[in-house]
């Protein structure tokens, strides 16, 4: 299949698609498309029925009957048979997908799939019994059906477990947002520093800048506040509430008050379990259960601690509702009125910088390490990228540490190959060097990694001093990365 032009990246997603769709293989096959919403889950599977011919239904949020109609009138359209089809049940439906790939592989897309399944609880039982290996419908068709979703609590428990559709899927595929490489580059960005800043706010999905923004992008740093005003904190455009709707369309969530107010805590820098509950007022247990479904839903992510057990943390998922809790939330009603965007932001550049900034500028360094930097440069490949406190016994005292990237193990202890402090506004000298080498001494000290070979990284947004760069340049195993280095500019 050709990629549409007007497609960005999603290279590895459409090649997925290409190899399941084109599959010569006798016998339809089953594959889940997922993905959290506005990544162009829709736009992509949409693309590849008209390249291929295929059909493409869209649920939508009705009784099991109406959309079985819906379905109906749609395969309608698309077969043109002598009468039109009056399906009686999903059975029939499903059947009814089967036969048009009866002659050769075709894509058939059911999109927002959970809309129906809480319609119809049965429905994937029934796609389990129509996808059963020998039955003659399925060994004489060739359909790719395709079942999407953006609820990801529900998606993610589709093929696992005891689920009905566990084996029968060809295709696992996941739609994520644009890394900040990406993202910078969708958005025409070239500064770097402009680049994370726009990134800290509305990360990498793709339908911010194009349906949302209209296109708006800052022309240059000059233009971000100005920028910022326009588009995320007008009441006008749509990205103003879309923090809000993101929570509001996740099915499993129902006392959205409690959930909100975890998020907030955690935008207020509350990032343990203990933390958030001491916000809230509440035991530790109550909010267990919130905080489950907030990761299932893809909008909490839980970060272990690279030094001690079981003591995670939690970070928003996506920037633009950490930007909301953060910054919109506390003055919405000053928000709400028309021309007062401009005296809110200025009054919350402050916090912008530490509680959203900040903490995004080190996720966006771990990502680096993880993803793109050369495992030459960090002394191997790394097996995870997380961060973490190093307790120091005779200071009585925890050391935070950025950034930890921790090797494969091999047999032995595992490898640490290097740690790192990461300050977006802060321009790191020779005392930030010496602290990540007391820290690694600590670390050798209590054994958990093999800290032999363990480098020392500086990542910073205002730059390094004389001194920590002459350090750097005289002294194996430690390096300074800066903007340009983590946008692939030098």
């Amino acid at each position: 299949m050709d990629k549409p032009a007007e497609m960005f990246d999603r290279d590895f997603e459409w090649s997925a698609l290409t190899r399941f769709i084109g599959d010569e293989q006798p016998g339809a096959t089953l594959g889940v498309v997922s993905g959290r919403r506005r990544q162009g889950k829709t736009f992509l599977l949409d693309a590849a029925c008209r390249a291929e011919g295929g059909f493409y239904f869209g649920a939508t949020e009705a009784a099991d009957a109406e959309s079985l109609r819906r379905i109906s009138t749609a395969l309608t359209a698309h077969v043109r048979p002598a009468s039109p089809f009056h399906f009686a049940d999903w059975a029939e439906a499903v059947d009814g997908l089967l036969a048009l790939g009866s002659e050769c592989p075709v894509p058939v897309v059911i999109d927002e799939f959970p809309y129906l399944v809480r319609a119809n609880p049965e429905l994937p039982s029934i796609i389990q019994e129509a996808f059963r290996p020998l039955r003659d419908r399925r060994t004489a068709s060739r359909a790719r059906l395709l079942l999407c979703g953006s609820a990801l609590s529900f998606m993610g428990k589709l093929l696992s477990g005891n689920a009905p559709l566990r084996g029968r899927a060809g295709l696992e595929l996941v739609v994520r947002p644009l890394d900040h490489r990406l993202a910078a580059e969708f958005w025409n960005i070239t500064d770097p520093r402009l680049a994370l800043q726009v990134n800290a706010i509305v990360g990498g999905t793709p339908a911010y800048r194009r349906e949302f923004a209209r296109g708006d992008s800052p022309s240059g740093p000059d233009d971000f506040d100005a920028w910022v005003v326009r588009t995320v904190l007008n009441p006008e455009t749509p990205l103003f509430r879309e923090a809000r709707y993101l929570l509001a369309e996740e099915p499993d969530l129902r006392d959205t008050a409690l959930y909100l107010s975890v998020l907030a805590a955690v935008a207020d820098g509350n990032a343990t379990r203990g933390g958030m509950a001491g916000y809230l007022g509440r035991k530790a247990t109550d909010i267990a259960h919130p905080i489950n479904v907030l990761e299932d839903a893809g909008l909490l992510h839980r970060d272990a601690d690279a030094f001690r057990d079981n003591r995670p943390t939690y970070r928003i998922a996506e920037p633009l509702i950490g930007f909301y809790h953060a910054i919109m939330r506390p003055v919405w009603d000053q928000l709400e009125r028309p021309g007062s965007a401009d005296r809110v932001w200025q009054a919350s550049r402050r916090r912008y910088v530490s509680n959203v900034l900040g903490p995004h500028f080190e996720q966006v360094c771990r990502d680096w390490a993880l993803h793109h930097a050369d495992p030459d440069l960090l002394g191997g490949l790394p097996a995870r990228v997380g961060h973490g406190v190093v307790h120091d016994p005779k200071a009585r005292t925890g050391h935070e540490v950025d950034v930890a990237v921790v090797g494969i193990a091999d047999g032995g202890k595992p490898p640490l190959l290097a740690i790192g402090e990461a300050k977006w506004n802060e321009r790191l000298g020779i005392a930030h060097i010496e602290r990540l080498q007391h820290i690694r001494d600590l670390i050798a000290q209590a054994g958990r990694y093999d800290t032999t070979h363990t480098r020392l990284i500086c990542f910073s947004g205002a730059g390094f001093n004389d001194k920590a760069r002459i350090a750097a340049d005289t002294t194996p195993g430690i390096q300074l990365i800066d903007l340009a280095a983590l946008y692939g500019q030098t």
